[in-house]
């Protein structure tokens, strides 16, 4: 076997990631733009818009741009509004990929490309939701909405200055499990919001007309004789008649509320009970605890107003950040993790 050649050496390791701080707030504006689309996708479910407009992707015979404004009337102006700002979401996430091939980490130009596809489905989704006038598909349309400004978000997060430029000198104190921990929280919270749309596409956000308690009880009966009993009330009220599966959806959205709300204080409690955390992990946790006590008081409002559109979309708003800054704080977790065992070896 011959000895190396004293010509030889290792190749070169790969560039780091420059930040670039137009790519980093272009990412923010599009994760912005996700969300302002979320919202109005709420207001057109809570105004019961969504066949205002009977046709995709034309609006009544005309070309989705050239429809004539003293047409955009009642629930057509949040449906249409919906289908415009989408398009223009569906640019803006396109430029972003395209921006993200030109950038030294290939895992992140793959995750910029992935983006685009997950509009294209969305759209998809919400098309065939009006073709097939379907409301199950409602629910996979915003639910599909949720992930894609997480992924939004993580982008604009790995973009940041404090992602890419992020030294230490010390391992950081984390509560064991962290990471862990919240990423099945982020779980625990995209099935509420599951539960949620699931609700909200079968109309059944009002099945339970009071709270804290349901029908005066901590439980509700469910059998046929009660629920006789509370549509006969309902009715008397001008409400609409529910059923058995529909009062124990909203109670499963109760009780998931209630355990989104206890996961979350006690992982932020973790935190500011391990000496020496980081002041990043300590400041953002405290804001998921604001949110989620936030999303907790909506819910109540949500049904003493009998359900008003911006109650009910502001609902939505907030659960959808709640679900972001999780995401965001595992990744961030992960991150100081990883860079603290890096500075512990001399790498970092």
């Amino acid at each position: 076997m011959h000895a190396p050649s004293s010509h030889y050496s290792l190749p070169p390791e790969a560039a780091p990631p420059r930040y670039q701080w137009a790519l980093h707030r272009f990412a923010c504006f599009c994760a912005g733009s996700i969300l302002f689309l979320i919202c109005i996708g709420g207001l057109v479910t809570s105004h019961e818009a969504g066949m205002s407009v009977p046709d995709w992707p034309n609006t009544y015979g005309y070309n989705m741009f050239f429809f004539p404004w003293q047409d955009w009337v009642g629930g057509i102006f949040y449906e249409h509004s919906h289908r415009l700002v989408a398009f223009g979401v569906g640019i803006l996430v396109t430029i972003l990929a395209v921006w993200l091939c030109f950038q030294e980490r290939i895992w992140l130009r793959w995750m910029g490309l992935c983006v685009p596809i997950f509009v294209a489905l969305e759209a998809t989704l919400g098309g065939l939701r009006v073709v097939l006038s379907k409301d199950q598909l409602g629910i996979f349309h915003g639910c599909l909405a949720q992930l894609l400004l997480v992924s939004v978000s993580l982008i604009a997060l790995f973009t940041s200055r404090w992602w890419i430029e992020l030294r230490m000198t010390i391992k950081p104190v984390t509560p064991p499990q962290w990471a862990g921990r919240t990423l099945a929280i982020c779980a625990l919270i995209f099935a509420q919001l599951m539960l949620g749309a699931t609700m909200r596409h079968q109309h059944a956000g009002l099945s339970i007309n009071d709270a804290p308690l349901a029908y005066g009880q901590v439980w509700p009966k469910t059998d046929p004789e009660s629920v006789d009993s509370y549509n006969a009330e309902r009715l008397a009220h001008n409400q609409p008649a529910t059923t058995a599966l529909a009062i124990n959806l909203q109670m499963a959205h109760r009780v998931g509320a209630v355990l989104v709300t206890v996961s979350i204080l006690a992982a932020a409690a973790a935190v500011w009970l391990t000496p020496g955390s980081a002041p990043i992990l300590r400041r953002w946790s405290a804001v998921w605890v604001g949110l989620v006590f936030t999303q907790f008081a909506l819910g109540i409002f949500t049904i003493w107003t009998n359900k008003a559109a911006d109650v009910a979309t502001t609902h939505v708003a907030v659960g959808a950040l709640t679900l972001v800054l999780g995401a965001l704080l595992t990744a961030i977790s992960w991150r100081l993790q990883s860079r603290g065992e890096l500075a512990t070896k001399g790498v970092a």
